[in-house]
């Protein structure tokens, strides 16, 4: 997911870019942190609007809070406020007219006040942002939390290296997704690298029947996509995939629940030329949130086509209802999914296919517990939580152990 829209939503690395960290904060006082979002909404909406329509904005920071750290959001807005929830504490920050938020005279002064041990910066291309946080609170380790940033163009990156060269560690849903970075020297070897989902789900498992009679979902499998109709996303190969799979799964079901779909009338065109996909295949569109969890419990598996992502807000949902799923093989789907589905190569019909039938296979309670169990392991609030807690940890106590050494 790009900057802008996070709040919806493996490569062997050297030793020294590696850290799977275990350790726990040190006991006494919890561990104080700072996540920061230099990111203002366009639209300008009042702080509780913000709380309600970014839910992983609230999400993250009851994870950390949860796993035992003092939580306080700093959020970019275009009027002041301050609310609290959960045991945390959400300040929206005005920044004067023509002025960087960080160099605020009212950002600086929380920050002052709130004496954060770490701080953990929402995305990777608030570069100015970053060097005049860095600037005015040094001696804090910053931690920059990737949310779908892609490389940039070779001309920036002398630019980039400069810009996020005063972050200690640089957290991403799957350590492979750091490699393009490293290649490109964009991070230094000493800056550590975390592997941390974007955010986490409110979702949880029901029943079936329930599912399908709140949803109107039907199907033997009952297969869902969830997501975008772009390039990106590749709904025609995922169309295809099903429309081979279907030759041995008479009675399946293909429902697409979807946003943005500047591919819209291709998929359309696909579905009516092709007998397979015809009467099978039902573009749904756009739904209520709370709709997704319902299709999801109705489902039997999730199909996802992507060739980047962030993360996967629609598979890391899908796992929190229990339902495995057929995506492509890209690091972040690699990092999230565990053993709970099958991965396939991404614009391959031919191996969608293949992985729609592996799945579907499958016993579907046994499938739908592993799917469950992934979740509460890799991307429950406690799970996320501990992860943070411990990058958090580590930034701190490396700080400590340099400080010693000097």
């Amino acid at each position: 997911m790009p900057p802008s829209a996070w709040y919806s939503s493996s490569t062997r690395a050297s030793a020294a870019s590696r850290h799977t960290v275990s350790s726990i904060p040190r006991t006494g006082a919890p561990l104080r942190v700072a996540q920061i979002s230099f990111f203002a909404d366009p639209a300008g909406r009042s702080p509780q609007a913000l709380l309600e329509a970014w839910p992983s904005m609230v999400d993250i920071a009851r994870a950390a809070q949860g796993a035992g750290a003092e939580v306080t959001v700093v959020q970019a807005s275009r009027s002041a406020g301050r609310l609290q929830a959960d045991g945390v504490d959400y300040q929206f920050v005005p920044a004067t007219a023509g002025m960087l938020l960080a160099n605020s005279s009212a950002m600086r002064a929380l920050l002052d006040e709130r004496a954060p041990q770490v701080l953990h910066v929402h995305g990777l291309g608030f570069l100015t942002d970053l060097a005049a946080l860095a600037a005015s609170h040094p001696g804090i380790p910053i931690l920059l939390q990737d949310h779908a940033n892609p490389r940039p163009p070779w001309w920036r990156w002398a630019q980039w290296r400069r810009g996020l060269a005063p972050a200690a560690g640089v957290a991403f849903c799957a350590r492979a997704q750091a490699e393009p970075f490293r290649r490109a020297r964009l991070l230094r070897a000493s800056q550590r690298i975390y592997e941390v989902p974007e955010s986490t789900s409110r979702f949880t498992p029901g029943e079936q029947a329930a599912g399908r009679a709140a949803s109107g979902l039907s199907g033997e499998p009952c297969v869902l996509w969830v997501g975008r109709l772009d390039a990106n996303k590749d709904p025609l190969t995922v169309l295809a995939g099903f429309a081979e799979a279907s030759n041995a799964l008479p009675r399946a079901q293909l429902w697409c629940f979807f946003g943005d779909a500047p591919l819209l009338e291709a998929v359309t065109r696909r579905v009516h030329s092709d007998p397979r996909l015809r009467g099978r295949v039902h573009l749904k569109g756009r739904v209520p949130h709370e709709h997704i969890a319902h299709a999801m419990r109705a489902a039997d598996l999730l199909v996802l086509g992507s060739h980047h992502e962030g993360s996967g807000y629609a598979l890391i949902e899908a796992l929190a209802c229990g339902l495995p799923a057929a995506v492509t093989d890209i690091p972040s789907f690699r990092a999230l999914l565990g053993d709970a589905g099958v991965l396939w190569r991404c614009g391959d019909a031919r191996g969608c296919a293949a992985a729609l039938l592996e799945l579907a296979r499958r016993p579907p309670a046994a499938a739908r517990a592993a799917a469950r169990v992934q979740f509460e392991r890799e991307l429950s609030f406690a799970a996320m939580g501990r992860k943070l807690v411990s990058a958090y940890a580590d930034l701190r106590d490396a700080l400590s152990g340099a400080a010693v050494r000097a």
